[in-house]
């Protein structure tokens, strides 16, 4: 069976949805039909023009790449400028363009993920733990036998899906008490007379988008004039596996040893690596951010980290980091970093789609650093 460039597009926004890229960022499908044949999918951090003429030679139906062809808004791309000469290269060989930039960053078998599975970090950890997303609890007390169209009401609008799961809620059984009020209009008891009726309370999880439709069905489908309701707004407790760099140990090694092994790790680049901190110290406890991670040196100055590995740290920030006695520095090459995500990516299209698609890790080197002196 034949794959679509929608479907090939679907899969990969389900492991890197594009809603958890950063608001800055710019992601998802920038060229192509959705209804055109996908046999080949080329994978590179880079849409340089290099790359794209590789992904025109071997004939690939789709290159997907980390960063962003236009990471802000353009006027137009014509083939005058180097955008414009990739875009081009890329129509002119019928290859569409797919980017998964903060979004691959964040999540599971992601940018900083695979980078830390490199490296060989295990019991791994988001430095910073994605949303779980917003959610809200909806308690609503209601006379028994109207408990489940209530429920299904709520289910239908949304209200208690958990993971691979739906219709979820709790119940249990309780003692509601009302006197109706001149002017009420009671469905159970009469005006003036205290009752006492036998209630269920039902519990339920939904997302906070859905509040009001949730709310909504509830009362529309609840028995009485005015319905007894709570609602309550969850805080997100940390848990989730997605979110910013990784975290994890390694056996104990000296922080010269660590570095080497970062070296032999990653692809060789002639900027190398550089590494901030006392080569005798002990390394056990490792935080990596694929890409420019300086924006996490305040959060993790005080931590029981012993070394972060990430990107394009600068001096100042690199050396009061260090006088601050925090964590050793290794400084990699952005591009090497990175490159850790197109093999893991790759694989998982590959397994998923078995032999309806060929897949390939571009050859070609897009770190821009050329000579070293």
């Amino acid at each position: 069976m034949s794959q679509t460039l929608g479907d090939v597009v679907s899969l990969l926004h389900t492991w890197y949805p594009p809603s958890t890229a950063d608001s800055w960022d710019a992601v998802g499908l920038v060229l192509g039909d959705p209804e055109q044949p996908v046999r080949k999918v080329l994978f590179a951090v880079d849409p340089t023009l290099e790359v794209a003429q590789e992904a025109a030679d071997w004939g690939a139906d789709l290159l997907v790449v980390h960063h962003p062809l236009f990471l802000t808004p353009v006027n137009g791309f014509a083939a005058t400028t180097p955008k414009g000469r990739t875009a081009a290269t890329l129509v002119k060989a019928g290859c569409a363009l797919l980017t998964a930039h903060t979004n691959a960053d964040q999540a599971e078998d992601g940018v900083s993920e695979a980078m830390a599975k490199a490296l060989g970090l295990e019991d791994l950890a988001p430095i910073v733990p994605g949303s779980g997303g917003d959610f809200d609890r909806l308690i609503v007390y209601v006379p028994a036998d109207a408990a489940p169209p209530v429920r299904a009401a709520m289910a239908e609008a949304g209200a208690g899906q958990l993971g691979h799961y739906d219709h979820c809620s709790w119940q249990s059984a309780g003692e509601g008490r009302f006197r109706p009020l001149e002017g009420a209009d009671p469905a159970i008891g009469t005006v003036g007379t205290l009752e006492v009726v036998p209630e269920e309370r039902i519990e339920v999880v939904l997302p906070r988008a859905r509040r009001t439709a949730v709310v909504r069905a509830m009362i529309a489908a609840h028995p009485y004039e005015e319905p007894a309701y709570n609602l309550v707004e969850m805080v997100d407790p940390g848990l989730a596996s997605t979110g910013t760099g990784r975290r994890g140990t390694v056996a104990p090694m000296s922080l010269a040893a660590f570095a080497e092994h970062v070296a032999a790790v990653l692809p060789e680049t002639v900027g190398g690596i550089r590494v901030a901190g006392d080569p005798e110290r002990e390394v056990k406890r490792v935080a990596v951010c694929g890409g420019a991670g300086d924006f996490l040196l305040d959060r993790l100055a005080g931590s029981d980290l012993d070394v972060f590995v990430t990107s394009d740290l600068r001096h100042h920030r690199a050396s009061e980091f260090v006088e601050a006695g925090g964590p050793a520095l290794v400084d990699v090459s952005h591009w090497a970093a990175e490159s850790m995500w197109l093999p893991v990516v790759s694989g998982k299209l590959q397994e998923a789609l078995g032999d309806t698609v060929e897949t390939r890790v571009s050859e070609i080197r897009t770190d821009p650093w050329t000579t070293r002196l």
